[in-house]
């Protein structure tokens, strides 16, 4: 696997038929990192959808007194985040998954994206959220919340052609406090990470 050193120092290894590192994972790191800098508990955290393991891998190297699980759909991504040492297991979404957590972060496949612009392979679970964007995320919504701890949150990465503000309704219709952390602008787009939490912050804890 050849290895690529995108951001902040973080050098992982890269494989075919995995999602390689660009903003949008750049965002959710700092948004991450964020998110968990001065936790006065060790934190239980998973990322959904880990693809190559940068989001974790990053969070392990930066704050490694907390405890980390991931999952990803694609045999690829579960094997490239293993030689990036990230404890990951092959599940869609949280299939199999026990247990509740401080964080749930998620980069999901947000693009709008019609039966004819489907590509064949693992790839297109990296990307293809279906003709309106929201097709996994709204799958990952219906759950996460039974995943979460009694102060838990959830960073969920999105793009303006998915519809944020729809997602946003949608988390709160869940009960959730939501609002947005991050964002960049990139071009056709704009990035943001909502944080949806049951309280308003770790660092409270």
């Amino acid at each position: 696997m050849p290895e690529h050193q995108p951001h902040h120092g973080y050098q992982i290894h890269l494989a075919d038929a995995v999602y390689e590192p660009a903003e949008d994972s750049y965002l959710l790191i700092d948004a991450a990192l964020n998110e968990i800098a001065g936790s006065k508990q060790r934190l239980r955290i998973i990322e959904i959808g880990t693809g190559s393991g940068i989001v974790t891998a990053a969070m392990m190297r930066d704050a490694p007194e907390h405890r980390y699980a991931a999952t990803d759909i694609s045999p690829h991504a579960v094997t490239c985040a293993r030689a990036n040492r990230v404890p990951v297991v092959r599940a869609d979404i949280f299939s199999g998954i026990r247990g509740r957590f401080d964080l749930i972060i998620f980069n999901p496949p947000y693009l709008p994206t019609a039966p004819a612009e489907r590509v064949d392979g693992w790839l297109d679970y990296a990307w293809n959220g279906g003709d309106d964007g929201r097709a996994v995320i709204n799958r990952f919504l219906e759950r996460a919340q039974a995943f979460l701890a009694d102060r838990g949150s959830i960073l969920l990465l999105l793009s303006s052609l998915t519809g944020i503000e729809t997602v946003r309704e949608r988390m709160a219709s869940a009960g959730l406090l939501v609002h947005e952390v991050a964002s960049i602008r990139c071009p056709g787009e704009r990035l943001v990470v909502l944080r949806g939490s049951l309280s308003p912050s770790f660092n409270n804890i």
